[in-house]
């Protein structure tokens, strides 16, 4: 097919597509997709997935789901260019994405960055604090410094546990 017929994804569209199609053959291993990222590194483009156990994620968990995802990424072929696929645990760190990663957390410190700020909190788009609650699956509530902030879950971009090490 000629390139001028092609349509370019961005790279959200990418993770959201990899979501949908991948998700479900993944946690049939018996894995929780945590968070999938597609960006640009000095070696090139990376789609890089991140899944997680409850036991957790060794290599070999890694190997057998690269082996799973990569034929399917070959046939559905909706990534128009070069890319290297990394299968990865969510490390300490961990990125957190839906609502039942944020409840697993509550009690436990985390940093919160949103797609734009709210205009109640002078259009601040940085937090970190301490997870109170997570009200009705759709607030977050945080405190920093004595001060409770409630954070709308669909206004995050992204999420992450915050870990001291000792």
């Amino acid at each position: 097919m000629p390139t001028f017929f092609m349509v370019k994804m961005n790279p959200k569209e990418i993770v959201k597509k990899t979501y949908d199609l991948l998700e479900k053959y993944i946690e049939s291993l018996g894995y929780e997709v945590v968070s999938i990222e597609f960006l640009k590194d000095r070696k090139g483009w990376v789609l890089r997935i991140y899944i997680d156990k409850d036991s957790g994620v060794t290599i070999d968990d890694c190997v057998k789901v690269s082996e799973l995802v990569s034929p399917i990424l070959d046939v559905e072929d909706y990534i128009n260019f070069s890319y290297s696929l990394e299968i990865s645990s969510p490390g300490v760190n961990r990125p957190l994405r839906k609502v039942e990663h944020f409840k697993k957390v509550i009690g436990k410190e985390i940093k919160v960055t949103l797609e734009e700020g709210l205009e109640k909190y002078n259009m601040r788009k940085n937090y970190k604090g301490i997870l109170k609650d997570v009200k009705n699956d759709e607030i977050l509530l945080i405190e920093i410094d004595k001060n409770d902030y409630e954070i709308p879950i669909k206004e995050i971009k992204k999420a992450n546990l915050v870990y001291k090490f000792k």
